[in-house]
Formats: structure tokens, sequence, C-alpha cells
């Protein structure tokens, strides 16, 4: 029997994300006093009105296969949630729900790319990107964002690293996981670059609720028609409304493309899970109290604990506008402390201070971490504080 593997799998990266997740679930099960700030999902609990919908559709007998694009009403849903949010019009045709917003991805790259096929990916990244793109059969084109410019790429890099096999861009906004939002002005720029060498824009919105300091979120497509035209909005209800588990996410753009991604989910998952589909719609229709607080709460840990972390000696953060992650560069931390690199500096942290964070070389960014405050604030402050203490130990 031979077991190899295909070449595809053999050539993924691991995640660096499950890696340090997973080793410091062993040490808490050893009855280690860790604290992890690796969570990528709300620490909130899915609003109850939510929760009863899911249920209602259970005893009412939706317990069948849908549509493989979604239901009916879903899509009504998102229809309404776009023309409401960014006065953008999609048709049912121009929308496909999906097992998360990752599988919309996924699927999107799987009808877009031919082998060779190249995809722009602004550093830093969210750690599927490129991975996705490579299981497509293409290869991802990493463009650095630079900390000057909060991380963001500029039009002129877009146009720079452009070729004959460039497919698409991925823009993030807000960042996971940098936090960070693109402007209007810097979108108008990025999308007249990709108008001119027609490329797809793939806009990643799935932060778009969680944003501080008076600042908004702007979708690209918003900004034209022809924008518009060129984009493929990547969305879900992961993130604004705690329901990482459900599994519903959604991509709205092109009918063709839809089409094709639809005709493949029909062969893959064969439809989101009914369910969640019926929690989702009561996301999207009912009370929007419960992503306020959420966002609210977010805000007010960030107002406490940033500068607290900005005080370790070696960090150098910028606010975050967005998402829930902070991404400080702490090459300087890990000298001053004595370890060649940030990714050992991480496994000390681990290990010495008990504190699990994310190194930045998972998302194409060696000199950063990131660390989650999508936890309570009591354990984010006794984390901050066991960081500094470590910090300040090992520089002595």
């Amino acid at each position: 029997m031979n077991l190899s593997l295909s070449k595809r799998v053999s050539a993924l990266t691991p995640s660096t994300t499950l890696a340090i997740t997973a080793k410091a679930k062993e040490m808490k099960a050893q009855g280690i006093d860790v604290i992890a700030l690796g969570a990528g999902e709300p620490d909130f609990n899915t609003p109850q009105h939510i929760i009863q919908a899911a249920y209602d559709s259970l005893v009412e007998g939706h317990t069948k296969y849908t549509p493989s694009g979604g239901t009916a009403q879903l899509k009504d849903a998102v229809i309404n949630k776009f023309k409401q949010d960014q006065n953008l019009a999609y048709s049912p045709s121009e929308i496909i729900v999906t097992s998360g917003a990752k599988h919309a991805l996924y699927t999107l790259f799987q009808v877009l790319l031919d082998e060779g096929d190249e995809v722009i990916i602004p550093t830093p990244y969210w750690v599927s990107y490129p991975e996705q793109v490579k299981l497509a059969g293409g290869n991802p084109v990493i463009v650095e964002g630079k900390q000057e410019n909060s991380y963001k790429i500029t039009p002129e890099q877009l146009a720079d690293c452009i070729t004959e096999k460039t497919k698409a861009v991925i823009i993030n906004s807000p960042s996971n996981p940098t936090g960070m939002i693109y402007s209007s002005d810097e979108l108008k720029a990025i999308g007249q670059v990709c108008l001119e060498n027609n490329i797809l824009i793939v806009s990643d919105e799935i932060y778009e609720k969680l944003v501080y300091d008076g600042n908004s979120h702007t979708s690209i497509a918003e900004l034209s028609e022809e924008l518009k035209k060129q984009t493929i909005i990547i969305n879900g209800v992961s993130k604004s409304h705690s329901m990482t588990g459900w599994r519903i996410g959604y991509a709205a753009g092109n009918e063709t493309i839809i089409k094709a991604m639809t005709n493949l989910a029909s062969h893959s998952t064969s439809n989101p899970t009914t369910t969640s589909q019926y929690g989702a719609v009561a996301a999207y229709m009912g009370d929007q109290q419960p992503v306020e607080d959420m966002r609210k709460s977010f805000e007010e840990r960030l107002n406490i604990v940033f500068e607290k972390l900005n005080n370790i000696p070696g960090f150098d953060c910028i606010r975050p506008q967005g998402a829930f992650y902070l991404f400080p560069n702490v090459k300087e931390a890990a000298r001053l402390t004595g370890y060649e690199n940030v990714d050992i500096f991480v496994q000390a942290l681990l290990e010495d201070a008990k504190v699990a964070v994310i190194p930045g070389s998972g998302f194409g960014s060696e000199d950063n971490i990131r660390l989650s405050y999508a936890t309570s604030l009591d354990s984010m402050e006794q984390a901050i504080e066991r960081i500094h203490e470590f910090v300040v130990k090992k520089s002595q």
C-alpha cells in the first residue's frame, strides 16, 4: 500500500497558532498556571436570541439539507446587511453562504486559480492565506506592510509586484494580526491599481464590526461601481456575533465566480449547517445591541492594557484600530533577554513566564508577536505583568 501524501499537502506549513495553543493546553492539563493570549475568537457566548432561533429551528423540524449556497432566507439577511451597512446592492445569485469565512476563501481560490497563478498577499497576513493559495496551485506573492506605514502596503508596492500571472490581491481590514484599518483614500489608490491591471480584489472584512477610537470600516466595494465589480467580499458572523463555532461565512461578488463556488461547495460540504443558518438569520435580522456591547468591552480592555504593554522594555506596539489583537515588535526585547530570535523568545515566555503568545513568524513578520485581548481583563493584566517581569529579570 502506497501511503505517501500528496505534494500539495506536504508543502503546507504547520499552523504556528495551533502549535502554541496545543502546547499551552498540554501545560494547563498538567496543572500549570498558563495564561493563553492566542485566542482568535471572542470570549463572549453567542447572544441568547441567536441561540433561541437555532433551537426553535430544530424543534420546528428544520434539520434537512439546504441549497448548497445557503438558504434564501439567510441570503436575504446578508443582502439586507450589505444594504444597511455599506449601501451595497447584491442579488441572491451574487451571494454564497459557506461553512465559515475560511471555507469561503478556500473555495474562492479553488475556483479562481490555475497552476502558477499569483496572489499578492500583504504582510503581516492571516496564517491561512498563503497556504490556501498554495493548495489551489497558486503562488503567494508576499509584499511587506512596513511598520512605519502601520503595516499596510502602498499602491506603489502593489504595482511593483504585479506580473502577467497576477490574479488577485488580498486586503484584510481591519487586519488580523495588526488591527490596522485601510482608509477610504488608501483603498481608492489600491483599487485604482487593481482596476488598471484587471486584478481581482479579495476583501476580507470579518472584523468590520470591531473598530475603536471613533474609527470606521470602509469596504473597498462601496467606493465605486467599478470597484464593486472587481471585488469579492469575504465575511461572516464568527467575530461580529461571537459565533466562531457555528461556522457561517459568506462571499459576495461576481455572479460567475459565486456560481462556480456554489458548484464546488455542492461536491464538498453539500451545504452549511442548517441550524447554524437559522442562527445567522437571527444574528443579522435581530437585536444588534450585543454586537455593540462586545465592541465596547474590547475597546475598554484595549484602553487599559495598551500602555502597559508598551511599557515593557523592548516592546514597540502601534495602537490597533480594530479586531482584538496587539501586535508589538519585540525584536529588541528578544535581544535584551539574550534570545537570538523572536520564536525562541516566545518559547521562553511560555516555559518560564507561563504566558502563551503567537510568534509573528506565522504571520510573515518575524520581529513581532500577537496577543489577543479577547480574554478577561484580569488575565490580560496578569499576563502583561508576567511578561514585564520576565523581560526585566532576563535583561539584568
